[in-house]
C-alpha cells in the first residue's frame, strides 16, 4: 500500500515533571494513540505544547486528535470561581491545546477530542465542566475503572441521528472509563451523543463543523466495534 498520500493526524502528547523516565520535564504518550491513527490510514504526528506555534503546525497536519491525561482544565476558563480539591492543573498544556482546537475548528478542520481533550473541546465550544463527578451526581457509576483500561467499564447510549451514531452504527456501546470530571454542558450550539446510565455526558458533537466529535471513553483501545470506526472516520474527513 503506498503511503504517500495518508493524511496526517496530529496527536498532542502529555507532559510530566522531572523524575522517572528523566530529571529533566518529558513529554509522554501510549503508544496505542499513535497505533490506532496508523491502523485506520492515517500518519500520526506528534504535538509539542507550545501555543506560539500552534498555527504552524495547524498548516502541517489534515486532522487534530487532543489526548487524555491525569489533570484536569482549569475551572477558571469555564467560568467556575472555585476549585475542588481533586483538580489537577498542566497549565502549559492547555494552552498549547486550546490554541490548536480553537484554531483547528476556525480552519473546519476535524477534531477529536478523547477523554480529557473531550472535556477540553467542550470548554473550547462553550460548555461547562462538572469538577469531580461524585460529589455532584448522588449514586454515579464509577467512573474510574478498577478492572484494566483495556477492557470494558460500562455501557453508554449513543443518541440516534448523532454524527456519533453514523458513525458507530449502533445505540449502544461498551466503553472504558477512567476519568472524574465529565461534561456538564456542552456549549451553546454542541449537543451531547452518549451517556452513561447515571446521566453523565460522555460524548459530544458541533454539527457546525465537517467532524468535531468528543467521546469520554479511550477508543484507541479498539474495545468496542465502534472504537476502531471512530478513527475510521477522523482519518475519512481529514482526506476528504
Amino acid at each position: 500500500m503506498s503511503t504517500r498520500n495518508l493524511p496526517t493526524i496530529g496527536v498532542t502528547l502529555d507532559s510530566e515533571k522531572p523524575g522517572g523516565y528523566s530529571k529533566y520535564p518529558w513529554y509522554a504518550l501510549r503508544t496505542n494513540y499513535m497505533d490506532a491513527v496508523a491502523a485506520t490510514g492515517g500518519l500520526p504526528v506528534a504535538l509539542p505544547h507550545n501555543a506560539g506555534l500552534a498555527e504552524a503546525m495547524l498548516d502541517r497536519i489534515d486532522a487534530l486528535i487532543v489526548t487524555g491525561g491525569a489533570f484536569d482544565v482549569d475551572p477558571s476558563l469555564y467560568g467556575d470561581a472555585g476549585r475542588h480539591d481533586t483538580v489537577i492543573l498542566k497549565e502549559g498544556r492547555t494552552a498549547a491545546e486550546l490554541a490548536l482546537v480553537r484554531g483547528a475548528l476556525a480552519r473546519n478542520m476535524p477534531v477529536l477530542g478523547i477523554c480529557g481533550g473531550e472535556q477540553l473541546l467542550a470548554v473550547a465550544l462553550g460548555g461547562t465542566l462538572i469538577q469531580h463527578i461524585p460529589d455532584a451526581i448522588p449514586g454515579a457509576l464509577d467512573h474510574e475503572q478498577k478492572n484494566p483500561r483495556n477492557e470494558p467499564g460500562h455501557e453508554v447510549a449513543v443518541v440516534p441521528g448523532t454524527l456519533l451514531h453514523r458513525i458507530v452504527g449502533s445505540t449502544a456501546m461498551n466503553v472504558n472509563t477512567s476519568h472524574h470530571q465529565a461534561v456538564r454542558a456542552p456549549g451553546p450550539r454542541a449537543i451531547v451523543n452518549a451517556t452513561s446510565s447515571d446521566g453523565v455526558i460522555e460524548g459530544i458533537e458541533e454539527t457546525g463543523y465537517r467532524f468535531c466529535l468528543g467521546v469520554q471513553w479511550h477508543p484507541e483501545f479498539f474495545i468496542d466495534p465502534g472504537d476502531r470506526r471512530i478513527f475510521d472516520a477522523l482519518c475519512a474527513a481529514a482526506r476528504a
